[in-house]
């Protein structure tokens, strides 16, 4: 599920282009244009750009698998009421922040170069496969709130966290791969285009 939510859902929702969706199919006036002035205020913004960025982007990314399955900090959350819908909220959030800057073609206060995209898809890949190895290798739980759920399954907790770990590594590359073969064929795309219009 929270794999999906980060690495499924986003590419989707962001090739939608919602962005230029929003500012074409908005009418331009009554309260129209107010909308359209905040939404061009709040991408022209400070925090759109520190958002998007890729110094930002990619460590939140990261950081929500990291931070909190290995920090410790999965436990107190999902323990809390609304604790599990905020953790999906925050894991989609994560995706989206860091697909944005790689596939979208709506209007961006940082456009990130394809080298860039490409090398953030290839960190993220093996950072990625690295923690899925990880909670395979583990002899301990890191999440005792899913412990009891599975063993009333008669399922080990161990083994439902080596599966959760063999996921991480498979499932979750599989996107990535989407994205990093989407990524270079527009990089040649616009490569062999701007060579046609020097030529002309």
């Amino acid at each position: 599920q929270q794999l999906t939510l980060m690495m499924a859902i986003p590419p989707l929702l962001v090739l939608g282009s919602p962005g230029t969706l929003l500012l074409r199919a908005t009418p331009h006036r009554g309260l129209g244009r107010v909308i359209l002035r905040l939404a061009l205020a709040g991408l022209r913004s400070r925090i759109a750009r520190w958002a998007l960025s890729p110094w930002i982007a990619m460590p939140l990314f990261l950081m929500s698998f990291y931070g909190f399955y290995l920090g410790g900090l999965a436990d107190p959350i999902l323990q809390t009421p609304g604790g599990h819908p905020l953790l999906e909220i925050a894991f989609l959030a994560a995706g989206v922040l860091f697909t944005i800057p790689i596939l979208s073609n709506d209007p961006l206060p940082v456009r990130m170069t394809y080298p860039g995209r490409a090398m953030d898809l290839f960190a993220e890949a093996a950072l990625h496969a690295f923690f899925g190895v990880f909670l395979m290798m583990s002899p301990t739980l890191f999440v005792e709130t899913f412990a009891g759920p599975t063993t009333a399954l008669g399922i080990d907790p161990l083994d439902d966290q080596w599966l959760a770990g063999a996921l991480a590594w498979s499932y979750g590359e599989g996107p990535t791969v989407v994205m990093l073969l989407y990524v270079m064929h527009r990089w040649f795309r616009d490569d062999t285009a701007r060579a046609a219009k020097a030529d002309k």
